[in-house]
């Protein structure tokens, strides 16, 4: 299959309706000492077909030495922006790894300000999903991405 396909359903395995930002989706269960919870509330939403927005909202913790976004921080976001964002997107519901991606800093992300990463399902195969995109903080771009994701079963 070369173009995605939306399912009656993107919304990405245990997510919501974010109560707080109406159209979006979050995860709001997830486990407060997990890595994952260490990136703060994410929400994303379909953005047109094979397209999807996920945002965060970064904070002093996330900062490094010199005061900008710290870049493992961002890679974790992108990394998660791949799943919510691939899904939301028209990527198959089924049990994802990312099997590669690939990161350029353009620009210094800071606190206090949303970050957007704009992620685009390329291509997916029986088992492989190919997405990229572009992290924008007050519109202009940050850091642009590449990755892939293996699909090792499916899920229900």
């Amino acid at each position: 299959m070369d173009a995605p396909q939306e399912d009656a359903d993107t919304r990405p395995s245990g997510a919501r309706e974010d109560p707080d930002h109406p159209g979006w989706y979050s995860w709001v269960e997830l486990d407060p000492d997990s890595f994952a919870a260490q990136t703060g509330k994410m929400i994303f939403r379909p953005d047109g077909p094979g397209r999807a927005v996920v945002r965060m909202f970064p904070e002093a913790r996330h900062l490094n030495l010199g005061g900008s976004l710290h870049g493992g921080m961002v890679m974790s976001f992108i990394d998660m922006a791949l799943f919510g964002g691939g899904r939301c997107a028209g990527m198959k519901r089924a049990h994802y790894v990312t099997l590669d991606l690939t990161t350029k800093f353009m620009g210094r992300g800071e606190a206090g300000k949303p970050l957007d990463a704009h992620v685009e399902l390329v291509r997916q195969t029986r088992s492989l999903a190919f997405l990229q995109g572009v992290v924008k903080q007050d519109g202009a771009a940050c850091y642009s991405f590449s990755g892939t994701l293996k699909k090792l079963r499916e899920t229900t």
